[in-house]
């Protein structure tokens, strides 16, 4: 069983800024893909972006140029550097890990972005 533990989420004013964190419990996360999702109100929860276990990564559209995942697999934490937010950012941000059958989930991390 793997934890995850998501940090860094708050409010934030349109154009600002903000990193989440995700701390895993597990000593094999580098073997791990990793993401990071996203679900607003009334909303399916929606990849955000994803960082392979060779470093590979892919974006949303809707985040490209915007927001840039990253992993210290030293540290076990995969981060979320979102810049130029926009009140459509708001959601609550789930990390994710991956690894052949396996998928284990945080608890979710609120991020409000105001107009």
């Amino acid at each position: 069983q793997v934890q995850l533990v998501e940090s860094g989420g708050g409010l934030v004013q349109a154009g600002g800024s903000l990193r989440l964190s995700c701390a895993a419990s597990t000593s094999a996360f580098s073997r791990y893909n990793m993401a990071w999702y996203r679900q607003a109100p009334e909303k399916q929860r929606e990849l955000v972006a994803r960082i392979f276990s060779s470093g590979t990564t892919n974006y949303a559209d809707s985040v490209k140029g915007r927001f840039t995942i990253s992993r210290d697999n030293a540290k076990k934490m995969m981060y979320l550097q979102m810049n130029s937010l926009k009140p459509e950012d708001t959601a609550v941000y789930y990390c994710n890990a991956v690894r052949e059958t396996n998928t284990y989930w945080g608890q979710g991390t609120q991020v409000t972005v105001s107009s």
